[in-house]
């Protein structure tokens, strides 16, 4: 018999919400946890070609204490060809222990561990200290502006007070537990532009080749050492992610080359400073230019408290081991639930299959991730 977690990890599977989309999750939810006495509220976001939906629920104890948030999406990306899937994507799949669908990993299971987990523990403790949370979006994946973003400066506005937040990404590497995320690094990307004088090939010096402006400049931004991290985040990188230019014609000398990059950036670093160094290796070399900036996130870190305590201690009674606690990886919504709350940690199944065709989570992790899920909230409201 599958238990609870399970069959709702699948329920959600079955749901076709590539991102925006929430393909019913929201409805599935918003049953379970209303009938465990949470109180629902729908939160819709955006364009109405591309409406978010996010779900906004809380259980409060009656008896004063903090509030801890369990964070979390159900938006995927889209499937890619689906003739290279062994299973539909959005049928649940059984094979060698391995629950298969899009979103079984990132992270519709984890949304399903965090919801079993907070309505056991309500029901089980109706009158528990402070408040359980949950918030639950379906623009994670996309431009993330109409989900997490919207909602928690919603709740700014309403003078709303977290505690902490556990948000169920993907963090495990090889096993469940071994690895927890703590903070993660500020995402800041550029689109320079930079002008030259397009011409023909045979004749350079009525032209200027904007690629050959760039290049020294490029070259001195790539080799940079930005900062040396620190004891919690490793230093700061640049990387270039497209380079066009040209017209398509082999004897044409283009007018203007568009370079995208971007920096996962530490603590050592500001979004002011280093834009600032970009523009001066650009000036210093002449390079008619300019840069469209655009801040994804800053950097946010978790240091030890109560929060930790509660989700590592829960781990250590689960599993028997001691996560390692990192900031490396992409960016998630705790970059904005950390602007309102001081304590963000990320827990999760392993994230290998993540956004790849196939996509999997190891059935006997299910129950596990709830339970500890269950001992985090106890943990941390006791």
């Amino acid at each position: 018999m599958a238990g609870a977690a399970l069959q709702l990890a699948e329920a959600l599977i079955a749901c076709r919400s590539v991102t925006p989309a929430d393909g019913g999750c929201r409805a599935l939810l918003t049953a379970r946890l209303a009938a465990a006495g949470f109180a629902c509220e729908a939160i819709d976001a955006g364009p109405d070609e591309a409406r978010v939906a996010n779900l906004w629920a809380v259980h409060d104890g009656g008896r004063p204490g903090p509030t801890l948030l369990l964070a979390g999406h159900t938006d995927v990306v889209p499937t890619g060809p689906l003739e290279r899937w062994a299973s539909d994507p959005f049928v649940p799949s059984h094979r060698d222990g391995r629950l298969y669908g899009r979103g079984a990993a990132d992270m519709k299971t984890a949304v399903a561990a965090m919801t079993v987990a907070a309505t056991e523990f309500v029901q089980a403790q109706p009158r528990h200290a402070g408040r359980v949370a949950l918030l639950v979006t379906s623009d994670e994946e996309g431009p993330a502006l109409h989900g997490t973003r919207h909602v928690v400066e919603l709740l700014r506005q309403r003078g709303e007070r977290l505690d902490g937040c556990i948000v169920g990404e993907p963090t495990s590497v090889e096993q469940l537990g071994d690895m927890v995320k703590n903070g993660r690094r500020g995402t800041l990307s550029g689109r320079l532009v930079v002008t030259g004088i397009q011409g023909h090939i045979a004749y350079p010096q009525l032209a200027r080749n904007p690629l050959h402006d760039l290049a020294p400049a490029l070259a001195e931004l790539v080799a940079t050492r930005w900062d040396e991290g620190n004891a919690h985040f490793p230093p700061t990188s640049f990387q270039v992610s497209n380079l066009h230019a040209g017209t398509g014609a082999l004897n044409v000398i283009p007018g203007e080359a568009v370079v995208d990059f971007n920096f996962r950036y530490s603590t050592e670093a500001t979004p002011q400073d280093l834009r600032q160094r970009v523009e001066a290796v650009l000036s210093r070399h002449g390079v008619d230019h300019r840069i469209d900036w655009t801040l994804g996130g800053e950097p946010f870190l978790t240091v030890p408290g109560t929060l930790s305590e509660a989700l590592l201690a829960a781990i250590d009674a689960e599993l028997g081991r001691r996560p390692v606690l990192s900031t490396t990886g992409g960016t998630s919504d705790g970059r904005f639930i950390a602007r309102l709350c001081p304590q963000v940690m990320e827990f999760g199944v392993v994230g290998e299959s993540i956004h790849k065709i196939d996509e999997w989570v190891e059935v006997a992790a299910v129950e596990p991730l709830t339970k500890i899920d269950r001992r985090t909230i106890e943990n941390f409201l006791r």
